[in-house]
């Protein structure tokens, strides 16, 4: 994969657009979308260089992205596979597994650097978020995943659990909160084998985050946020812990308050059909997937007004192909990929169906 850093010159695809047009009145244009991410495989411009350590969740999605489009035959998959499993660290021996470092998928290149002379580590070493992308990336270009080294993956894992439940990211410290728990049940789940995690510690942090309102935090006692609900939901429907569309089936014996999680996320669809993040703030592109995705493991997708969210959704969606985080910016991938998942949610013709809770299409999570 193509990483140039180098600026990307848009004036060939906007040249494609009439005068005038507003992206309110544009359909969904699956080919401009499928073009902007090929130009995002090829180089990333050079705005992106604050995210070189993101390398790989950069990749996860494009690649997932282009799944969705429908348009995955667009690169070169042998080559992608070999540049994701580069990424991968391996313990020297089984001892080093108990050392405390997480033998995950580093971010990027940078984080890959050997100590310097003196043996002091300026990299951030492996990633749970970079894990999961790793993985996901690898299962939606149809590899094998038990041809990769799992049990230096979740053997190490087990050490970033700390004792509320709770996962850091890295092993040298940083904040902890569901993202993670996130993470680690996706990568659990990916890999088909739980022995990376204490599930029921991880539900019970869970459990806690879960506010007065009826949405979830990041942390306990923290605002209600609309990628802190995902992250809260998504990984107990991983963990089993709660049923598939378990509004149709009563909810009475939830472990979850559920009438009021459904109405905090209902109450998230604004006046100008997008979706908001935390009460009184502005509608965003990506919450149209992380509190669509909740209602759609719910079973309460249909409660929303999906012409309203169309429309919104379409005054995002750039001429270049592509999706901004508000209407009248420019693209950025991270709002592209969520702008295409929120399409998939809304069944626009022509896009694969997602599995929301993994994050990526059923056909690569399920082969269907």
């Amino acid at each position: 994969m193509d990483t140039s850093t180098e600026a990307a010159d848009f004036d060939e695809l906007s040249s494609s657009c009439s005068d005038g047009e507003e992206p309110s009145s544009l359909p969904f244009d699956r080919d401009r979308h499928i073009s902007y991410l090929e130009m995002m495989y090829q180089m990333l411009p050079h705005y992106y260089q604050s995210q070189e350590i993101n390398r790989l969740t950069l990749a996860y999605f494009v690649i997932s992205g282009l799944d969705i489009l429908r348009a995955l035959h667009r690169v070169d998959k042998d080559e992608v596979v070999s540049w994701v499993l580069s990424f991968q660290a391996h313990p020297g021996n089984d001892k080093d597994l108990m050392n405390g470092q997480f033998y995950g998928f580093h971010g990027s290149r940078s984080s890959q650097f050997p100590p310097d002379s003196n043996g002091v580590s300026i990299n951030n070493l492996s990633h749970l978020a970079s894990t999961y992308s790793a993985l996901a990336i690898l299962k939606t270009l149809g590899y094998n995943l038990s041809n990769i080294n799992s049990r230096s993956i979740l053997m190490s894992m087990r050490n970033l659990q700390q004792p509320d439940g709770c996962f850091l990211p890295i092993h040298i410290g940083a904040e902890s909160d569901v993202r993670f728990i996130y993470c680690a049940a996706a990568i659990c789940f990916m890999l088909e084998d739980w022995s990376g995690m204490d599930k029921e510690k991880a539900k019970e942090y869970i459990l806690n985050c879960q506010s007065y309102d009826g949405g979830f935090g990041m942390v306990p006692g923290s605002e209600s946020h609309g990628g802190g609900t995902f992250c809260s939901v998504a990984s107990l429907r991983l963990m089993g812990f709660i049923e598939d569309d378990i509004l149709s089936k009563g909810g009475s014996s939830s472990i979850i308050n559920l009438p009021l999680l459904l109405e905090w996320c209902l109450k998230r669809q604004a006046i100008d059909g997008g979706f908001q993040g935390r009460a009184n703030k502005p509608t965003d592109t990506c919450y149209a997937f992380w509190v669509g995705a909740v209602l759609k493991i719910l079973g309460g997708y249909s409660f929303i007004d999906g012409k309203a969210l169309h429309g919104f959704l379409r005054t995002c969606q750039s001429k270049y192909g592509g999706f901004s985080k508000f209407p009248g910016e420019l693209p950025d991938i991270y709002h592209s990929y969520y702008g295409y998942t929120a399409f998939s949610l809304l069944e626009e013709p022509g896009l694969n169906s997602l599995l929301v809770e993994l994050g990526i299409t059923s056909i690569a999570a399920l082969g269907f």
